[in-house]
């Protein structure tokens, strides 16, 4: 059982899937704060958790939580995660760490005058399959990467999640599915070069879909595409010089995928199974640094996530979205 002490500000779904994954790996998950008192008891009920806090403000002043886990809405983020760490908590903020880039630097500059941790919850880069992905195309097994394909749509009307149609709640596909791609194709390519965007919006003026082809120094390119009014394959494919991978829906999770050599031939075929979700790799990765002294993580530095929250922005730019108070 790991020493130091975990508390979750938000009580939805993610928060849950969080907590349960955390706990079946050991991890010490001791209070939850909540806007209500009735929310954060039923939550804390629900998954055995110690102290059940009625604010955020009584979580972060909680003497027994050494790191903050935000999963609030993200136009909630920034506030939340500065509030953790005002009060000295390391913190692990849910993807997409902020609405946009200006707020991310933002926690980069307030953990660092703090002295304390922080990381975006990109948990799917911390997966088994995505860590194996990573380890082939760096022993060069498909040559040098020249283009990625990424899809995350899924059928989402309102009534099934409201929030995404909202825009005072940061609604629309990029911020909540296209993040997924966006991320996986920075961390394998870096930054791009070059951005070009289309997307359809609601009547409330959020993104149906957004399609976006980023151009690298490289000369690679990706092609991604999200949406949440139509399902789609949700599938992704990482082409080289030498061949390729095809990673299985849904991609981002813990994934099987096949990789192939320049003639089309499958040379290897990986299928290894995790018991949860996979949550928990993220938030290991946050006590490895802790331990080790660290205040970000070279798998998912906070640089990194301004640079991807500038790509995003740079996509709601061409598209024609955004946020009241931006």
């Amino acid at each position: 059982m790991s020493t130091l002490g975990w508390g979750v500000i938000g009580a939805g779904g993610i928060a849950r899937a969080f907590v349960r994954d955390c706990q079946g790996a050991g991890l010490n998950v001791v209070a939850v704060g909540s806007r209500t008192q009735e929310a954060a008891d039923r939550f804390a009920s629900e998954l055995n958790i110690a102290s059940a806090h009625s604010s955020y403000q009584q979580l972060v002043d909680d003497p027994t939580v050494d790191i903050v886990y935000v999963a609030t809405p993200h136009p909630m983020h920034l506030e939340n995660a500065l509030l953790a760490i005002e009060a000295g908590k390391h913190v692990l903020i849910e993807k997409p760490i902020t609405l946009n880039a200006g707020q991310a630097q933002a926690i980069k500059d307030a953990a660092a005058a703090k002295g304390v941790f922080a990381m975006e919850a990109m948990w799917t880069r911390f997966l088994p399959s995505m860590l194996h992905i990573e380890e082939l195309i760096e022993s060069g097994v498909i040559g040098e990467v020249r283009a990625i394909q990424a899809d995350h749509s899924q059928f989402l009307p309102y009534e099934r999640a409201p929030r995404l149609h909202e825009p005072q709640l940061g609604g629309g596909a990029l911020l909540d599915l296209g993040i997924y791609p966006v991320s996986f194709v920075h961390r394998l390519l870096g930054e791009p070069r070059e951005i070009v965007a289309r997307g359809t919006l609601t009547n409330l003026g959020v993104d149906e879909i957004v399609s976006a082809i980023l151009t690298f120094g490289s000369g690679a390119q990706a092609t991604i595409q999200s949406g949440f009014m139509a399902a789609g394959a949700n599938t992704a494919t990482v082409i080289g010089s030498r061949g390729r991978i095809e990673i299985d829906r849904v991609w981002y999770n813990q994934s099987s995928f096949t990789v192939f050599d320049q003639q089309g031939s499958a040379i290897e075929r990986y299928e290894t199974k995790i018991d949860s979700r996979g949550m928990h790799f993220q938030a290991l990765e946050v006590e490895r640094c802790i331990a080790a002294g660290l205040l970000q993580s070279d798998r998912m530095s906070l640089d990194e996530s301004i640079q991807i929250m500038n790509v995003l922005d740079e996509i709601r730019r061409q598209i024609g979205v955004s946020y009241p108070g931006e």
